[in-house]
């Protein structure tokens, strides 16, 4: 006799603990997976960077050359370069190999908030405080930026970059989408001051948090307000949010210690995951699994499913 085909599970949420790192370079400020989820980045209040394999609990290696604390960092597609940027003002280009720095772009009057690579590598963009956002040529000797997006009348707090797009968050309570193709500009009203957005991993939306404790989905051609998530605490920091690994669930950082999970569709909260006494300062989700890293204080936690098991038993 034949039995039916079973049930297709749901999207699981990462709740299981499954590592705790003491970085070592004093409050991490953001936590940052590389692009293919194997790796992670740490950035110090003690000016380090630091790379780590999450899962296993190993640090790699150790970035110096900021001459403040480290705000933002990322990694190239190919896991060849870093980038960073910090309270020093300056971006800094490394080479992941050797831990030097490959180039340093200095150009903003204020910390740097936000780094990312373009699609290539071949650009930085980064956002910082003093409301510009500046793309710098990782291939090029000059040392001045080749395009400086200034739009903004606040703070820079967050910047993300598609194929074809750059996406910005700042404390003016606008966000900003610069369609590279077309060569326009489009910017929505949120009001309060924005601390983080991200695009869907479909690409149909962004997921903006500000500083009136609230996420908003947005309909990015439109701009159409598609659902309102609350019920963590976002009033002075500038926190992280994203979407889960498969757009299911929309996820924050709180002020209160723990990282909240909302149904995107229902808008219902479906796990306030304790994570620790004070803020939760940063988090990261694995590109296509359920794994979640976030930072309180000096240290990272790593998070998957509850039937993940570790290779050679759980640990």
């Amino acid at each position: 006799m034949a039995f039916p085909e079973p049930k297709p599970r749901g999207p699981e949420l990462p709740r299981k603990l499954l590592k705790t790192l003491d970085c070592g370079q004093g409050a991490v400020r953001a936590v940052r997976f590389n692009v293919d989820g194997n790796y992670c980045l740490t950035c110090g209040s003690d000016k380090t960077l630091k790379l780590w394999n999450p899962l296993r609990g190993t640090l790699l290696r150790t970035y110096s050359g900021h001459g403040y604390e480290v705000l933002d960092a990322a990694g190239s597609f190919d896991n060849s370069n870093l980038c960073s940027g910090g309270g020093d003002k300056a971006v800094v280009l490394w080479d992941v190999a050797s831990g030097l720095v490959v180039r340093k772009f200095r150009g903003h009057a204020g910390k740097v908030n936000t780094v990312q690579f373009n699609e290539e590598a071949t650009l930085i963009l980064s956002g910082s405080i003093d409301s510009s956002i500046r793309c710098w040529d990782c291939r090029s000797r000059r040392p001045e930026p080749v395009q400086t997006l200034d739009e903004a009348r606040d703070g820079i707090s967050s910047v993300k970059v598609s194929d074809h797009e750059v996406l910005a968050g700042s404390v003016d309570g606008r966000v900003r989408r610069y369609d590279l193709r077309k060569g326009q500009l489009f910017s929505d009203y949120v009001g309060s001051p924005i601390t983080c957005t991200c695009f869907s991993r479909d690409g149909q939306c962004t997921l903006v948090s500000s500083l009136d404790s609230t996420l908003r989905l947005l309909d990015k051609d439109t701009g159409e307000l598609l659902g309102e998530y609350t019920g963590h605490q976002n009033k002075q920091y500038k926190l992280d949010c994203c979407l889960s690994e498969r757009d299911t669930h929309v996820v924050s950082c709180s002020e209160d210690g723990k990282v909240f999970f909302w149904d995107l569709v229902e808008g219902s909260l479906a796990l306030a995951l304790p994570v620790g006494a004070g803020v939760v300062q940063s988090l990261a989700f694995h590109p296509t699994e359920p794994c979640l890293l976030t930072a309180t204080g000096g240290r990272i936690q790593c998070w998957r499913e509850e039937a993940y098991e570790a290779e050679g038993g759980a640990g």
